[in-house]
């Protein structure tokens, strides 16, 4: 029985995390894009683009994160690093 229980209990698990990765296929592309913008950018560049207004385009999508939770979550989990290791190497941050 408990070889059973483990894997009914594994099953809806590795569902669950596939679901995860192919239920926002725009935001694999818009968190790429942001990544790809972080490592390619200069430390100049950052500094002089930090405070500027931000596009239609990074609005509209900022406003997709904002009214969906489980979106934010995975698109900060895709890009948090990234852009942390970016700015800390920048001094943007301690």
């Amino acid at each position: 029985m408990n070889k059973h229980f483990w894997r009914f209990a594994i099953l809806p698990a590795v569902f669950v995390a596939g679901l995860s990765f192919a239920q926002f296929p725009v935001l694999d592309m818009v968190a790429d894009k942001v990544v790809q913008k972080y490592q390619t950018a200069t430390c100049e560049q950052l500094w002089m683009n930090k405070g500027q207004p931000k596009s239609a385009e990074e609005q509209r999508v900022i406003g997709l994160l904002r009214s969906d939770p489980a979106m934010r979550t995975e698109f900060l989990n895709r890009v948090a690093a990234p852009i942390a290791n970016k700015m800390f190497e920048c001094g943007m941050i301690p």
